[in-house]
């Protein structure tokens, strides 16, 4: 089956970049197309037809949502991912009347896109091979699916699956790369203390291991490493 085709409207251009490069790392989807304006998407979307929008909210010149509306109001059949780092809860509750499939926080995350992707993909080609839903399916369909770990739902209070998610996706790209606390706040948004709680966190679940590196000044410096 040929690939799935995907228009990314994004204002910024090295954002535009990096999703471009994620999407290709992606089996099964073919990147068509980028807008960097709204205008620009309007045309592609006529022209270029792609199954998939990643779609941002926050333009110079328009929004995202508006332009949402506009191509539900016209039967435009593509599917949109909101990927964006408007975090109001109006925001996703538009996009939700609005009928978009999943909504990824920025900084975007290689793994949540490919998560998202994935089950993108995979419902799309199951909807080809049945006739009539049974109610599992629509189960399967209208939620994240089996990707999710079944942890999350146990999680200790103050850990938050999706910034728990972030933190590991740091060390699932290199497993020798050795971090600080500080170092892996910056990378997600969160403070030092923050980042080590959920570095912590990591150490109970034998996901990582800690290391102390005595400096000569200062208190020693743990470094944190996937096992």
């Amino acid at each position: 089956m040929p690939d799935f085709k995907v228009l990314i409207v994004e204002d910024d251009k090295q954002n535009a970049e990096i999703q471009h490069r994620f999407v290709e790392k992606i089996d099964g989807f073919e990147v068509v197309g980028i807008a960097h304006t709204l205008e620009e998407a309007k045309d592609l979307l006529e022209v270029m037809q792609p199954n998939l929008l990643l779609l941002d909210i926050h333009f110079p010149r328009g929004n995202g949502l508006e332009f949402l509306r506009k191509i539900r109001a016209g039967n435009q059949a593509a599917d949109v991912i909101l990927i964006s780092a408007a975090k109001e809860v109006a925001a996703l509750q538009e996009a939700l009347h609005a009928g978009v499939i999943d909504f990824i926080l920025k900084p975007l995350v290689f793994d949540r896109l490919r998560e998202a992707l994935d089950k993108y993909r995979d419902n799309r080609l199951k909807l080809q091979t049945i006739e009539l839903v049974r109610q599992q399916d629509v189960d399967q369909f209208l939620s994240r699916g089996t990707n999710s770990a079944p942890q999350e739902q146990h999680l200790p209070k103050g850990i938050d699956p999706i910034t728990l998610k972030k933190v590991e996706s740091i060390f699932s790209e290199d497993n020798a790369v050795r971090l600080s606390a500080e170092e892996v706040g910056q990378q997600v948004g969160a403070s030092r203390t923050t980042a080590r709680r959920y570095l912590e966190y990591l150490i109970s679940m034998n996901t990582l291991r800690a290391d102390v590196l005595y400096g000569t000044v200062g208190r020693p410096e743990r470094l944190y490493t996937k096992t």
